[in-house]
């Protein structure tokens, strides 16, 4: 599971699969359901801790928030800055 996290946040830094196909692929992947949502925002690029932890504080999102904990408010506020990386 580590090492399947590992290729999605670096295939996310390589910019070979966008932001809005991992929230799509947290539907039906466990691996991706169960990875936490800063760790998916610090692999974007451009976005380091500092950007995304306090996207995350605006928005009212816990650190510890997993991909599938996201409530549909916060997946489209999330989309809406981050859909095109």
């Amino acid at each position: 599971m580590r090492r399947a996290r590992a290729e999605m946040k670096e295939r996310l830094k390589m910019g070979s699969i966008s932001f809005s196909e991992v929230l799509e692929q947290s539907a039906t992947d466990e691996v991706v359901a169960k990875t936490k949502v800063l760790a998916v925002l610090e692999s974007l690029p451009g976005v380091g801790k500092v950007k995304a932890r306090r996207t995350m504080e605006e928005i009212g999102i816990a650190e510890s928030r997993r991909l599938r904990g996201l409530g549909d408010q916060q997946r489209e506020k999330l989309l809406a800055l981050f859909g095109d990386q």
